[in-house]
């Protein structure tokens, strides 16, 4: 339980002390009424004696007496009235109006319980108290055990306790509560006063022996008659008055009678001395409890309208003091029952079951906080005492400890000695008659039965001179003045009596008072008896069912536990008293078991908080608004944080209606954010109704939406997620054209990305400034979000958007609509044009805003300075997270603070539908009442910056750096470029060349300059050379059909096919410089792009061809092009800009180029000093039919280099083109010569040889365009192409240098290793029949391949990719059923091989260093099924043997066939194998694969082949 003020021993004391009444003559009212004040209200503040008073008991044995208290009241004779055993009306009144004025003090210290980190704070009933509490439970709650902080008290329970005991009636089953005395006070103006004390003194024996008053109830029958005779002083005759009392000593004795004198201050004397008033404290509970004990319908201290239930308490400051109703008592008066609401769980949350009504119920707690409850008690103005002077008061102090001590403590000890002696006499007899009944009649033991086993005797009436009734009359005199273990004694004797007649009501009360007494006894000689104290309530509740006295005991009881630390056995007791009788006294009960469990060694805070919830219902329920608010408020500070969402939905819900109810609108729409901002998991309709009342409480804050705009909490923001687009939306594509994808909010943002375009960046800026980047450089970011650097002031141009995308999170089950959404910025004006000093300037400081618009959103908005775009709806879906993009236009420069969004929050019209009508909105009036409750708010965008770790003070602390994405600078404008690309492909070849075209557009109001494009591709396009002839191709798209990408030509008439048709030198500077100049090293390379004048002026566009080259690599490729553009004034904030491209390019397998060089044995005589090499070029179509290609033609073979150049191709198809088709192999064989010395002139060293021979009847110039860029723009340049590389080096050398006359002196490694070196490229130009849509389109491309040492293959692929060679990509599916399938054995039988060739032939080397000879291989199919047989004749080298054999023996002409076999079938396939020596050859080497042709799914299986073939080549 909580602290009290008393200690359990003074709280028992003064819970039952003497009782003694008034009776007072009419004048002597009169007196007294001179201080506004009766006689017994005069007394009431001196009535506790602050000396020592003493009795003797029947042992003749002193018993000290202190702080003895007595009580003295008016006598008021009530007719009688059979006790109920419940409170009637009057008396719930009262102590709803006593707990009601007992609030906690408003800005008073807080009662605090420290624990760890967290303050719960026990008594503050605001809802500021709603903190986090315990973070670690068990050192928070062993500290809390030992805290000496707790000073937590409950005043309001401790007034309801004192009321509770003031008000109850006078009972004939103990004596406690009556009259021990009676005070007749007589005037001393009467004419006669002794006649008048004689008056009433007939009144009083008349009120106490006549039988028609049972209320007041007197002790004894011979009641003590005390004589006070008051005299005043300010008019009576002093002398008279002392001769009157003289004569009253005669007559009653001088210990029976007392003159008295007040009103000594006199009307005259000074106003200036203060005179305290102790009677204030005491008016209150005196006249409420004078009038509840009257029981009179008519005059009551409330005045209640029909809606006493739900009555505001409070709801201005004056009102604080006017009591509260229980919910019972207001229903007695109305009629009406409200204990239909006791079948609702005490967590449910208390709206109705009809949903839309729940809103009707809270508009009606809004109508009820404007009623007013007015108490008559007392005028608080009134002031007592005002005739009474100090020594006035201590005359009245000194009365009470006269008749206390000379009259009331004696007359006590007599009647206990008399009462003795009477129960010592009849002892004898009746004591022994009794027992020998008890003997006969079952034993002297009460026999132990449960209390529902006995008998309800409680209406059993002892004769006032029982022996039983005597005993408990000498008990209750013995615990009155403290002799608690007399008073033990005599309740234990009574007790065993009462039960033995089963007389129930007085045996529960005299165990009451027995375990009181045994508590009360000094120096605690026997333990407390708390189970007489159990079957006392049990006793009284379910045997009496009187309520009222179960509770009394309960409230003793618990009080005696909790001073033994016995908080559990309390909080059990306090719950178990708990009933729907009273919601007040429950409710009371309720908290005070919450406060025990608190205090235990191991606090239950769980349980308190659970215990407070049914307190604050049980508040709520008895119309205590406060203390129910207050009690969920402390409930809250355990419950939050803690995962338990219902339960803080409903205190939360609680807290906001009673709020709401209270007039603390500011408090409720705190707690009704906590309901809907939180993943609450309650029901659609739930929350629903919660949405609704926080929008009707939030626009029933007074004087908030017209002043300002309130903070919004719904829908969620994640400020950290916005995003932020600078620039002009991009044109959507056009027909066939195909817009740059530049930066959209569509786009996922990329880290690496980013650092690429980074990077792209950085190299065209260099470029653009002569190679060095400039100081002042800072990327371009066109979006920002939390993953990109925003510690700069992002740049914008005037008059482009500024688009802001918000991510909106709906945390309802509910829709939400959003309307008139905008955004709220902050605007200074700057002018960038003026010259930096001049910049603080009259009208630059000038910052406006759009916060007032932005409260009535059909106002003139500011659109001259900023155009803010509003969408008229916006809805959001049950628990969707969606984005919502609002955009600003610039017309002014300066800088541009974004600060939050402003919208109507409204709900929908039903709570458990999704849908909404569109229809139920109005632009000109808004929500319609059908649509819901709406309300305009705000919510602010506050970004934190990232968190700085860089010093030391920022690493051992957390700061974190500013957040610029909201706080753009508007510069002056700039220009705009937009790039559409045409006939741009999606999908190539590898190294095929395509056509496209690009469109630029200046859309903007400035001109454009400085055009570049930087790639992460340089070698996949090329805008071609200026500086070279412009190319035989067309210009514009429309004319392309099936026409060449390269510069054509017809082959000469007459010309041998395989010859070399043109020779050409090209400078590499004419492909690194000029309109498609290369700049920068390694694949980053950046070109110019030709513009017609230099510059393109505003809306102006232009058409440029672009040629593309497909990657050398199959699969996707991502391809970024970076376009740079300047304007044309320099010097501004922005010195550039750039346009991002990103396009995707799936390539599909072409050929594969492999390339050797052998050196010729041929004599030098017709090649002079220059030599000859021969070089095989072995090409293989690896494409798998993908894109629909049907075959390859190879159309011309051509080199470059410095050195060397193709002669003349050996082994020339018959005029046609060499063709493969899938999976076939060809080889060519080709004569390579030096380059002739006239062709080596001095300005020649820096130039490449590009020497071409066709193989069929076109001539492709492979020294232009498009055809030289991409051989110089390749990825894998040889090392000739490293002067080109290496741009700003200044010892610039080539390989051609080591072969001139200077190469002489170079050591011998160095010549031997040049003997062996090449340095020539071969480019494969090849065409591709593919079906389009039944159409047949031709394809083009080119291969290179770099030769670099005589005898090391090249090739056009990486190796990694010819590892992966005849390697299928077989999908499985799922496991068909298993089936037998033929051996490895046998498939290899299938075809019989046999070489057909003559066993010798002579051939001069002399005059030809080939030898060619014919020979024809047949095969067989031995099987009587169709085979698909592939033919290869690549020499398959196992081992240094086998090379010695066939070293210098190849197969020319085709290697590998493709061919399918009927069944039976015999096929003869001519072949040629060519010879450098003389010698013995084994011609068997062709390696024959096969399987079935119906067999898709199976591999080829390799064949049995024949003998060894042998042939003797002789030299002649």
């Amino acid at each position: 339980m909580a602290q009290c003020v008393q200690s359990v021993q003074e709280f028992i004391q003064d819970s039952f002390v003497p009782m003694v009444a008034v009776l007072c003559s009419e004048d002597a009212e009169k007196i007294t009424r001179k201080n506004n004040l009766n006689f017994s209200e005069l007394l009431r503040p001196f009535c506790r004696l602050t000396s020592e008073g003493h009795v003797r008991d029947p042992n003749n044995q002193v018993q000290v007496v202190k702080n003895l208290r007595i009580s003295v009241n008016n006598v008021v004779t009530r007719p009688s009235v059979p006790t109920s055993g419940v409170h009637s009306p009057a008396q719930r009144r009262l102590l709803s109006a006593v707990v009601s004025a007992s609030q906690p003090a408003e800005g008073g210290v807080a009662n605090v319980i420290t624990a760890g980190d967290y303050d719960l704070n026990i008594s503050d009933r605001s809802v500021k108290a709603s903190v986090p509490w315990y973070s670690d439970w068990r050192d928070t709650l062993t500290e809390l055990s030992t805290s000496k902080h707790y000073t937590a008290t409950t005043p309001w329970f401790e007034a309801y306790r004192e009321s509770f005991l003031q008000s109850m009636p006078a009972s004939d089953h103990e004596f406690l509560n009556h009259y021990l005395a009676c005070l007749l006070v007589v005037s001393s103006s009467e004419a006669v006063p002794v006649e008048q004390f004689h008056k009433l003194s007939q009144e009083q024996h008349m009120i106490q022996h006549n039988g028609e008053y049972t209320n007041p109830k007197w002790f004894i029958p011979n009641t003590l008659k005390y004589y006070v005779l008051l005299h005043d002083m300010s008019q009576g005759d002093e002398q008279r008055a002392d001769s009157v009392y003289e004569d009253m000593k005669q007559r009653y004795g001088c210990q029976g009678c007392y003159l008295l004198k007040i009103n000594s201050r006199t009307a005259a004397a000074g106003t200036d001395e203060q005179i305290p008033d102790p009677w204030s404290q005491y008016l209150n509970k005196s006249s409420l409890q004078s009038q509840d004990q009257s029981e009179e319908p008519a005059p009551t201290p409330v005045v209640v309208n029909n809606t006493a239930v739900e009555n505001n308490i409070g709801g201005a400051p004056e009102m604080d003091g006017a009591p509260e109703m229980d919910g019972h008592d207001s229903a007695e008066n109305d009629g009406v029952s409200v204990n239909s609401l006791d079948n609702t769980h005490p967590l449910q949350l208390e709206t109705a079951i009809d949903m839309p009504g729940s809103l009707d119920s809270l508009r009606a707690i809004a109508a009820e906080t404007k009623t007013t409850t007015v108490y008559t008690g007392v005028a608080a103005g009134t002031s007592h005492g005002t005739c009474l002077t100090l020594n006035d008061h201590n005359r009245l102090r000194l009365f009470i400890q006269e008749f206390t001590f000379r009259g009331l403590l004696p007359h006590i000890e007599k009647n206990i000695r008399q009462l003795n002696d009477q129960l010592v006499s009849r002892k004898g007899l009746s004591r022994s008659l009794f027992s020998v009944t008890k003997k006969l009649f079952g034993g002297g033991k009460v026999p132990e039965k449960s209390i529902a086993e006995l008998k309800n005797t409680s209406g059993l009436l002892y004769h006032p001179e029982a022996p039983e009734l005597q005993i408990r009359k000498m008990a209750d005199l013995c615990f009155l003045v403290q002799h608690y273990e007399l008073a033990y004694s005599c309740y234990h004797t009574a007790k065993k009596d009462f039960l033995s007649d089963q007389a129930m009501l007085y045996a529960a009360g005299a165990l009451e008072m027995a375990a009181v007494s045994a508590f009360l006894q000094g120096g605690a000689p026997r333990p407390y008896p708390a189970h007489y104290m159990d079957t006392a309530i049990q006793t009284y509740r379910d045997v009496c069912k009187n309520k009222v006295l179960a509770e009394r005991c309960a409230l003793f009881s618990a009080e005696v536990l909790k001073s033994q630390a016995k908080y559990s056995d309390a909080a059990t007791l306090l719950i178990k008293m708990t009933s729907e009788d009273s919601d007040l006294c429950s409710a009371l009960l309720l908290e005070q078991a919450a406060h025990c469990f608190i205090n235990m060694r191991n606090p239950m805070v769980r349980k308190f908080a659970f215990h407070m919830i049914l307190a604050g219902h049980r508040f709520s329920k008895a119309g205590q608004k406060r203390h129910a608010l207050r009690c969920y408020c402390q409930a809250m500070q355990v419950y939050k944080g803690k995962g338990w969402s219902l339960a803080e939905d409903h205190i939360n819900f609680t807290i906001g209606r009673q709020s709401f109810t209270l007039r603390q609108p500011e408090n409720a729409v705190l707690a009704f954010r906590h309901i809907l901002t939180n993943d609450s998991q309650q029901t659609a309709t739930q929350q629903g109704a919660f949405l609704r009342e926080y929008l009707y409480v939030y626009r029933n804050v007074p004087g908030v939406c017209e002043v300002a705009l309130p903070q919004l909490t719904l829908p969620c923001i994640n400020s950290s997620a916005t995003r932020v687009y600078f620039g002009h939306e991009r044109r959507l594509a056009e027909g066939e054209k195909q817009a740059a994808t530049h930066v959209s909010l569509d786009q996922e943002f990329d880290q690496d990305l980013a650092a690429v375009w980074q990077d792209l960046e950085e190299q065209v800026v260099a470029a653009a400034n002569r190679g060095v980047v400039p100081s002042t450089f800072y990327p371009t970011q066109c979006c920002l979000n939390s993953q990109t650097d925003n510690l700069h002031f992002p740049l914008a141009v005037v008059e482009e958007p500024i688009i802001v995308e918000v991510a909106f999170r709906n945390p309802l089950k509910v829709p939400l609509v959003l309307s008139d959404l905008s955004l709220l910025w902050k605007f200074t004006f700057k002018d960038f044009s003026r010259p930096q000093p001049q910049d603080i300037m009259v009208g630059d400081a000038v910052t406006i805003t759009n916060e007032k618009e932005a409260i009535a959103p059909r106002t003139v908005q500011k659109d001259g300075i900023i155009t803010t775009e509003v969408i008229p709806e916006f809805f959001m879906s049950p628990e969707e997270t969606r984005v919502a993009r609002l955009k600003l236009l610039p017309r002014q420069t300066g800088q541009l603070t974004i600060l939050g969004l402003v919208y109507n929050l409204a709900s929908t019209p039903s709570t458990g539908d999704s849908t909404i009508n569109s229809n139920s909105f109005s632009q000109n009036q808004g929500p319609s009442a059908t649509a819901g409750t709406s309300v305009r708010g705000r919510q602010d965008l506050e970004i934190q910056g990232p968190r700085l770790n860089q010093s030391k003070e920022e690493k051992t602390s957390v700061s974190h750096g500013p957040d610029r994405r909201l706080d753009p600078t508007i510069t002056p404008p700039m220009p705009l470029l937009e790039v559409f690309f045409l006939q741009f492909p999606t999908a190539l070849l590898c190294g095929e060349i395509r056509k496209a075209y690009v469109e630029f557009c200046n859309v903007s109001h400035v001109p454009l300059c400085g055009l570049r494009v930087a790639s992460t591709h340089p070698d996949f396009f090329t805008f071609g050379s200026s500086s070279l002839a412009t190319p035989l191709t067309p210009l514009s798209p429309t004319s392309f059909e099936n026409c060449s990408a390269y510069k054509t030509l017809a082959t000469p008439p007459g010309a041998t096919p395989g010859s070399v048709t043109a020779v050409t030198l090209v400078s590499a500077a004419d492909f690194g410089s000029g309109g498609g100049g290369v700049f920068g090293t390694g694949g980053k390379r950046i070109a110019e792009i030709p513009l017609g004048e230099g510059t393109l002026t505003p809306g102006e566009s232009t058409q440029l061809p672009l040629w593309l080259r497909g990657p050398d690599q199959e699969g996707v490729h991502e391809i970024n092009f970076l376009f740079y553009y300047e304007g044309a004034e320099k010097g501004g904030k922005i010195s550039h800009r750039v346009l991002r491209h990103t396009v995707f390019i799936c390539a599909s397998r072409s050929l594969s180029v492999r390339a050797t060089a052998c050196r010729s044995n041929t004599l030098p005589e017709e090649e002079g000093r220059n030599g000859s090499m021969l070089v095989f070029v072995d090409v293989e179509n690896i494409n798998t039919s993908e894109a629909g290609v049907r075959e390859f033609h190879i159309a011309q073979v051509s080199s470059s280099s410095k050195q060397w150049r193709l002669h003349k191709c050996i082994n020339p198809a018959e005029n046609k083109d060499c063709k493969l088709t899938t999976r076939e192999r060809g080889k060519l064989c080709f004569r390579a010569t030096r380059c002739k010395p006239h062709e080596a002139t001095s300005k020649s060293l820096e130039k490449y040889t590009f020497a071409d021979l066709s193989l069929g009847n076109e001539q492709i110039i492979s020294s232009t365009t498009p055809c030289a860029d991409f051989f110089f723009r390749r990825c894998q340049p040889s090392e000739s192409w490293r002067p080109l590389i290496a741009v700003e080096t200044q010892g610039r050398h080539s390989r051609s240098q080591g072969a001139g006359p200077g190469g002489g002196t170079e050591d011998i490694t160095g010549v031997v290793r040049k003997c062996n070196e090449v340095d020539l490229d071969i480019i494969v130009l090849w065409k591709a029949f593919v079906v389009e849509d039944n159409k047949q389109v031709i394809l083009e491309g080119q291969l290179h391949v770099a030769l670099q040492t005589i005898g090391k293959e090249a090739c056009s692929l990486r190796q990694k990719e010819e590892a992966q060679e005849m390697v299928l990509l077989k999908f499985k599916p799922e496991l068909p059923p298993p089936m037998t399938r033929p051996s490895m054995e046998q498939l290899s039988h299938l075809i019989k091989t046999n070489l057909h060739y003559p066993e010798s032939y002579s051939h001069s080397f002399v005059q030809k260093s080939l030898c060619m000879v014919p020979v024809i291989l047949t095969l067989s199919n031995c099987s009587l099924a169709q085979v698909d047989a592939i033919i290869d004749l690549r020499h398959k080298t196992t081992s240094p043997e086998s090379l010695e054999v066939h070293g210098s023996f190849t197969w020319l002409g085709q290697t590998q066939y493709k061919l399918q076999l009927r069944a039976q079938e015999v096929m003869r396939l001519p072949l040629r194998a060519g010879f450098l020596h003389a010698g013995v050859y084994n011609l068997g080497t062709p390696r024959v694969f096969a399987k079935l042709a119906d067999q898709g799914a199976m591999c080829e299986t390799s064949q049995q082949t024949a003998t060894p073939g042998l042939i003797i080549i002789n030299s002649t």
